[in-house]
């Protein structure tokens, strides 16, 4: 047995083996997806451990994986290999949805057409500072993410440990106007969000390598990983010991 995957009576965590064998036919890691689906809804992730550490790609995310990118795709943490560059909360739809509007946030736009296939396959994100993930979100003791999907646009906040609002944690109504500025806006203004976000899943995964952790851009210049991607990820179980999701709930909420 693997165990990669277990929960206790609060927390559920998932995770990268660590085997130190060498893993020439790929590492084990584990990805998984809600059965139910939402078009609308605020969802509330309450995380202690974000993953990090060299060849490792993780993402919380919402999309239907069986109409990708028609049914867009909403990444509400992501990051790769060391996670000391901040979170990247980050749009994929199709043609037709940008964010070249005014917004209200505190983290950095980047890129502002959502078009799957534009700018490298970029999506448009914005990012947060060091803190809204990796081991410094950790060692703050985690804090809660929370994503609001609605016609009007979808926004993401980042609440630290020591400051998540009364109304999310005493699990009463959670009130999304009275939270202040969004860490991240992406306004339906140049955007139709319920034409472009349907049947959404919720995932949580941790891939190894891949497009984003193993690109020489990110693996070699960014990070200043050692080798190669896929050799160093094959060869180096033990650097996989921080590559876990821990959670403490998921909730969503929705008009009845």
């Amino acid at each position: 047995m693997m165990n990669l995957t277990y929960a206790s009576d609060s927390t559920a965590v998932i995770k990268v083996d660590t085997d130190t064998q060498n893993q020439t036919s790929g590492r084990k890691s584990v990805r998984i997806t809600s059965t139910n689906t939402y078009d609308s809804g605020l969802f509330i992730f309450d995380v202690v451990h974000t993953p990090y550490g060299c060849a490792t790609w993780p993402a919380l995310w919402l999309t239907d994986p069986s109409n990708w990118p028609e049914h867009g795709e909403i990444d509400i943490m992501e990051s790769n290999n060391k996670g000391t560059h901040g979170n990247d909360m980050t749009l994929h739809t199709t043609s037709g949805c940008k964010m070249n509007a005014k917004r209200k946030e505190t983290g950095t736009a980047q890129y502002s057409n959502c078009l799957n296939t534009a700018n490298d396959n970029t999506g448009c994100s914005v990012k947060g500072k060091t803190a809204t993930y990796g081991e410094a979100f950790n060692d703050n003791g985690g804090g809660v993410y929370a994503m609001e999907l609605r016609d009007a646009g979808i926004r993401v906040w980042m609440f630290s440990r020591g400051g998540i609002p009364s109304d999310i944690s005493n699990s009463s109504s959670p009130d999304p106007s009275t939270w202040g500025e969004a860490l991240a806006d992406f306004p339906s203004t140049h955007c139709d969000i319920s034409s472009h976000f349907k049947n959404q899943s919720i995932i949580a995964n941790i891939d190894i390598c891949g497009d984003l952790a193993g690109a020489t851009s990110y693996y070699t210049n960014t990070n200043n990983c050692p080798g190669t991607c896929t050799q160093f990820a094959a060869e180096n179980g033990a650097n996989f010991t921080n590559a876990y999701w821990e959670f403490n709930s998921f909730k969503v909420y929705q008009a009845s």
